[in-house]
């Protein structure tokens, strides 16, 4: 078995932190961040305003995805670990990612082909939500393994040069193609861990 390949694992119960941890903060504030990144863009396409709505949703989503490493930092460096936090971190990262990848087909920055990649990405986290959270009630646990975690990166950069897209291409050429050619990466990331996760998993749903 390689490195990349999860494994299913029996939960252990763990000590459970506090709900107002700075590591549950840190998820809660992106889960927040969602609806104004989603807000900047809506404005932009639907109600026709100007490119600086762009950069404040950019700054936004940065400021988001940062805290998806620095929860998880803070979290083993001072031991803030507990039930919610492990529950809502995907989430917020989903929330994330998801949120935009529609309000970008929205505004057309992803449209003909490149709709398969953002289709590719929310059927893939919407199939592992629901395994994961049958494996939860088997007390079976999938570790996400760090080719996942790649994924979930290379997302959020692409996602961030989409939501530049217009306006950062006044800036750096070609902004809108990056953001294009690296979510099909992703996508193809995706699914090849999605089958990772399957296939680690896949003894506990045929015995159970």
């Amino acid at each position: 078995m390689n490195q990349t390949t999860p494994t299913a694992a029996p939960l252990s119960p763990t000590k459970e932190g506090s709900p107002l941890s700075l590591a549950n903060l840190l998820t809660y504030a992106r889960i927040v961040a969602v609806p104004i990144v989603a807000a900047c863009l809506f404005g932009f396409a639907v109600l026709e305003g100007g490119l600086w709505l762009r950069w404040v949703a950019l700054v936004i989503f940065i400021a988001a995805a940062v805290t998806d490493w620095l929860d998880g930092w803070v979290a083993r460096t001072y031991g803030q670990f507990s039930k919610l936090g492990r529950m809502l971190d995907p989430i917020a990262d989903k929330l994330l990612v998801a949120s935009c990848l529609l309000m970008l087909a929205v505004d057309e920055t992803i449209r003909g082909w490149t709709l398969w990649a953002a289709i590719i990405i929310l059927c893939r986290e919407i199939l592992v939500s629901g395994l994961r959270e049958y494996l939860a009630e088997v007390r079976v646990s999938v570790p996400v393994s760090k080719l996942a975690r790649w994924k979930t990166m290379l997302q959020l950069v692409a996602v961030g040069f989409l939501i530049a897209g217009p306006a950062g291409d006044r800036v750096l050429p070609y902004t809108s193609q990056i953001g294009i050619g690296l979510l099909w990466i992703s996508a193809l990331l995706t699914l090849y861990t999605g089958y990772d996760y399957f296939r680690a998993s896949s003894r506990h749903l045929v015995g159970n």
